[in-house]
């Protein structure tokens, strides 16, 4: 198994450690460490989850999409424990996404901001 600090495809600090690119890579990395600590999973559930995701035909090799995957294992391990579905999951990344491209540059992102948000 190689060492995730390896993975090429990360991004990282000057000093050469890996980061998070985007602010929504922390905040999902910080849901899954709270969502564990409040005893909604296991470690090795989520684990397993996330290699499950990670090893998916057409992903990335070189570990570009290396959140892409870990934002579909959370959302595969909630709908699994009946905690949130598929269409809900999708339709609330879809509306980030509208919001996301309807706030200006250096405003925060706030799903108020998706156009279609009624």
């Amino acid at each position: 198994m190689t060492d995730l600090a390896e993975t090429p495809g990360l991004p990282r600090s000057p000093e050469g450690d890996p980061v998070f690119s985007e602010p929504w890579q922390a905040q999902a990395f910080a849901m899954t460490v709270h969502l564990h600590a409040r005893g909604v999973f296991s470690w090795t559930e989520w684990a397993e989850s996330l290699s499950a995701e990670v090893h998916q035909p057409g992903r990335a090799t070189d570990g570009s999409d290396y959140f892409n995957a870990w934002v579909a294992a959370l959302a595969g391990l909630l709908e699994r424990k009946g905690l949130a579905d598929r269409d809900t999951v999708e339709a609330l990344r879809e509306s980030w996404q509208r919001a996301a491209e309807a706030t200006p540059h250096g405003s925060p992102i706030e799903l108020a901001n998706d156009p279609l948000r009624g």
